[in-house]
C-alpha cells in the first residue's frame, strides 16, 4: 500500500523526491485556466474534460466559481487543492462583509 509521506527529503527507491513526482502528476492530471483582462471587463476561460456518457453533466466539477456578484475564481490543477483556497476566500470575504459591511475589494481579497 503506498503512502504519502509530510517529509520534504524522502526519496524513492529511484532516486526521485517523492514530494517533486507527486507536484508533477498533479500538474499532468490537472486542467488549464486563463483570464484576460480589457478595459472594462474580464473573461475567464477554463479547460474541461470530456465527461462520459453515462455521466451527469450537470454534477460535474466546476472550476470556475462565484465568491461574489463581482469576484470570480477560476481554478487551475486539481479542483481538491484548488478548493482549500476558494473555502478562505470565501471566510475572508464573509469575516470582511461582517466587519465593515461593505463588499471585499479584488486588492483585498488577493493579497
Amino acid at each position: 500500500m503506498a503512502r504519502c509521506d509530510r517529509a520534504i527529503t524522502i526519496f524513492s527507491p529511484d532516486g526521485y523526491l517523492i514530494k517533486v513526482e507527486y507536484t508533477l502528476e498533479a500538474i499532468r492530471k490537472g486542467n488549464t485556466a486563463v483570464g484576460v483582462r480589457g478595459t472594462d471587463t474580464v473573461v475567464l476561460r477554463v479547460e474541461k474534460q470530456s465527461t462520459p456518457k453515462l455521466q451527469n453533466s450537470a454534477r460535474s466539477v466546476r472550476k470556475i466559481v462565484n465568491l461574489d456578484n463581482h469576484i470570480s475564481l477560476a481554478c487551475a490543477g486539481l479542483k481538491a487543492d484548488s478548493q482549500v483556497l476558494v473555502n478562505w476566500a470565501r471566510i475572508e470575504y464573509q469575516s470582511h462583509r461582517l466587519t465593515f459591511e461593505d463588499p471585499v475589494t479584488v486588492e483585498y481579497i488577493t493579497r
